[in-house]
């Protein structure tokens, strides 16, 4: 690590966490670490960097993913890696991109400056879903063989493996990825209402197109493109959540009876309350339907119901609750990246305890445990706070907020030398050597939350551990809300 690192790293450390000596408590400077957390977006931008780009270690890269498809070329260029990797999984990054949209809705009023910032986050990702949805029929899924991908430990500068295009279309459907391509763009078209009226109207129906074609032409993209997405992005939860997920987002964002009535004739396929990420959509379905509806009693009773069991089933003190929490209390459930459902989670909570609040209501979870609002948001921030070091290893797992946070992060570029620092092709097994160093990573992808500790509140600081070393764009998108409502009410 060279010396300006090391000064930053400890300029890093000074700055953001303040301990009070007497007591011992936290004080978290979220807005610091809100700003990095929309911050990692431009460090996972696939395509033409613009001259604004602020992580300038990154260069641009895969400038020519879809014009190399058969019989017709198509731009794909632009977009996101989702993780460490260098493919973009259409699926998750529209799932990232509903909810940074959804944090913007919820808490841009909180963002100060970074709002820009994040605005620039969705439009990198709605830019490129106009492309991936030009051709009537056709909604691209996926840019890049993930199978050669992972085979090399490459930067997405120097990248030469088959940058092959995936699609779905009326013959070989995908309803979850098309249904979650018109959720974001659906969600994306309210942020944009009040700074492009222009754009807005164009993601609003693109949007509508897709939904229609998602529904019209039902089935898994497992199915279709089964041997591509998966085990990567499988689809675990089948396609009926994001086909009422993104009916729930288009009828907030044009109020048309219709949406309503898709949602009402199809909520009975939901059964997986108490699941949320971007795989299975229910609990935000719920939590999100509630408000569109909370003035209309009759309509939302399932929604809300719902909607509560979902909160009595995380709140640790409840006697139904069915997730784990680690003895340093970190919310936990099956599965890789478990981070991903502390932020997913927390942001529902916070989301919801703003509209029981709304309504001067609390829940009722049985065996005498009410859940407040302010009991939801102490929920969340303790997850977030947990997140940026209040933790038994005090250990921040945002790269770059605190004294101590990872070093040796499962993620292609950040663990390369930039293209100013080695400015020639490292090829496909050439970058072997630096996954399997023991030094820290040489570029600092700030604001990068990786997957997090074990259920023991133990965290190895492995590349090859990429189940807890690896960011995903999916853990930071609900937390950018989070850290957005939280510097503004901090206490």
């Amino acid at each position: 690590m060279g010396f300006t690192q090391r000064l930053l790293m400890i300029l890093v450390g000074t700055i953001l966490i303040v301990t009070d000596r007497g007591t011992g408590t936290w004080q978290h400077n979220y807005g610091d670490a809100l700003s990095k957390s929309i911050l990692f977006f431009e460090g996972q931008r696939s395509g033409k960097l613009p001259p604004t780009q602020r992580m300038t270690w990154r260069k641009d890269s895969a400038l020519q993913d879809g014009f190399l498809v058969p019989n017709t070329s198509v731009d794909l260029v632009g977009g996101y890696y989702d993780a460490g990797d260098n493919v973009k999984f259409n699926f998750p990054m529209a799932f990232s991109t509903t909810m940074l949209a959804w944090s913007v809705i919820e808490f841009g009023k909180f963002m100060g400056p970074d709002l820009n910032h994040a605005l620039d986050a969705i439009r990198w990702a709605t830019d490129y879903f106009l492309k991936a949805t030009a051709i009537p029929g056709f909604v691209f899924a996926q840019v890049g063989d993930p199978y050669a991908d992972h085979n090399c430990w490459e930067r997405p500068e120097d990248m030469d493996t088959p940058r092959i295009a995936y699609a779905v279309s009326k013959e070989y459907p995908g309803s979850e990825v098309s249904a979650e391509i018109a959720a974001a763009l659906a969600a994306s078209s309210i942020v944009y209402r009040k700074y492009h009226v222009g754009y807005s109207s164009r993601l609003l129906q693109r949007a509508i197109m897709v939904f229609d074609f998602a529904d019209r032409y039902r089935g898994s993209y497992n199915d279709s493109l089964g041997r591509w997405v998966c085990p990567f992005y499988c689809d675990f939860g089948g396609y009926q959540d994001e086909l009422v997920w993104g009916a729930a987002w288009l009828f907030k964002a044009t109020k048309l009876p219709y949406y309503l009535d898709y949602i009402n004739q199809n909520i009975h396929n939901l059964e997986n309350f108490g699941e949320f990420g971007w795989d299975s959509k229910d609990a935000g379905i719920n939590v999100l339907v509630s408000k569109l509806l909370i003035n209309s009693r009759s309509n939302s009773k399932p929604f809300i119901l719902n909607a509560d069991k979902f909160v009595c089933a995380v709140l640790p003190e409840s006697p139904s609750v069915s997730v784990s929490y680690s003895p340093g209390g970190l919310l936990f459930k099956p599965g890789g990246s478990n981070l991903q459902h502390a932020t997913t989670f927390s942001f529902l909570f916070l989301v919801y305890a703003g509209y029981l609040k709304k309504a001067n209501k609390e829940i009722d979870c049985g065996g005498e445990v009410f859940a407040s609002p302010r009991r939801l948001r102490q929920v969340a921030r303790g997850q977030v706070d947990y997140i940026l070091g209040r933790n038994p290893l005090n250990m921040s797992y945002m790269v770059g907020y605190g004294p101590k946070f990872p070093q040796r992060i499962h993620h292609r570029a950040s663990s390369l030398p930039s293209m100013v620092q080695h400015p020639k092709h490292i090829d496909c097994k050439e970058g072997s050597p630096y996954f399997e160093t023991q030094n820290p990573n040489p570029n600092l992808l700030l604001g990068a939350v990786v997957g997090g500790p074990d259920i023991k509140d133990s965290f190895a600081d492995s590349r090859a551990d990429f189940v807890h070393s690896e960011p995903t764009t999916y853990i930071n998108a609900p937390l950018v809300g989070l850290l957005a409502y939280f510097k503004s009410h901090p206490s």
